[in-house]
């Protein structure tokens, strides 16, 4: 079992920064691929980074050399650092844990929502 709750969104214009985090509640010894995904109405959910096994990080195209994801030592809270943020980046982010097997074979982009692990969701609105 696992409890994610993400924080830190709201509005902000084009161009500029947020940070969101996120707090991990989950049993000693479970492992999953944990990361952040986003969400628009009308689409899938679509992964945003991961950390991937042995710590690397992996990104989506759209957001590498503008997003980054980070964890403290103790992996209890999580942290998406976004920069010179496009409204196409608007959208309900959620941080999530889904299956080392999906982080291992880059399906972590397009990930299985019923079988993952989710926080509420947070919003974040990029503004003209």
């Amino acid at each position: 079992q696992v409890q994610l709750a993400e924080s830190g969104g709201g509005s902000v214009q084009a161009g500029g920064s947020l940070k969101l985090s996120c707090t991990i509640h989950k049993n000693a010894g479970e492992n999953f691929c944990m990361g952040w995904f986003r969400q628009t109405p009308g689409k899938e959910r679509e992964g945003v980074g991961v950390f991937r096994s042995g710590g690397s990080t992996d990104y989506a195209d759209s957001v590498k050399g503008r997003f980054t994801i980070s964890r403290d030592k103790s992996e209890t809270s999580m942290f998406l650092e976004m920069n010179s943020l496009k409204l196409e980046d608007a959208g309900t982010y959620y941080c999530g844990a889904i299956s080392l097997r999906e982080c291992a074979s880059g399906s972590w982009r397009l990930p299985d929502v019923d079988r993952g692990y989710w926080g509420q969701g947070t919003q974040v609105t990029v503004a003209s």
